[in-house]
C-alpha cells in the first residue's frame, strides 16, 4: 500500500497557467510549482523545521538552481515552519516576478492545504 498522497491544483492568472502538485510523505512534502503551460522542474529547496528551544528561523538551502532562489526558499521555510515537515520545492517561473509569482503559487497551495485538511476530517 502507498502511503503517498499526490494533491494537485492548476490556475489560470494574468492570461498564464500556474500548476501546484504535493507530494505528502510521512515527514515531508515535495512541492513542485510551475508557470507555463507544461509543468516544470524549476529551482529547487529545501528547509528543515526548527526544533522547539532552537532559533525560529528554519534551516534551508538551494540545491539546484539560480533563478527564482528568495521565492523558493522563502516557500519551503514556510511551509517546513508551518507543518513542521521537511519541505522539499521547485519552483518554475517564466514571465512573472518572484513577487506576482509567489502570490500566486501561494494561494495554490493554500488551497491544496485546506483541502488536504477537509480530507482529514472526513476520515476522521
Amino acid at each position: 500500500m502507498c502511503a503517498a498522497r499526490i494533491f494537485h491544483e492548476e490556475l489560470i492568472e494574468e492570461g498564464n497557467k500556474f500548476y501546484a502538485t504535493l507530494v505528502e510523505l510521512g515527514n515531508s512534502y515535495i512541492i513542485l510549482l510551475s508557470e507555463g503551460e507544461a509543468e516544470n522542474l524549476g529551482t529547487l529547496s529545501v528547509s528543515l523545521p526548527t526544533k522547539m528551544g532552537t532559533s525560529r528561523v528554519p534551516l534551508s538551502s538551494v540545491l539546484l538552481g539560480d533563478r527564482s532562489t528568495i521565492l523558493a526558499r522563502l516557500i519551503a521555510e514556510r511551509v517546513a515552519a508551518t507543518t513542521n515537515r521537511i519541505a522539499l520545492v521547485s519552483v518554475f517561473i517564466k514571465t512573472l516576478s518572484e513577487h506576482k509569482a509567489g502570490q500566486i503559487f501561494m494561494k495554490l497551495l493554500e488551497k491544496i492545504f485546506s483541502e488536504r485538511m477537509e480530507g482529514r476530517r472526513r476520515e476522521l
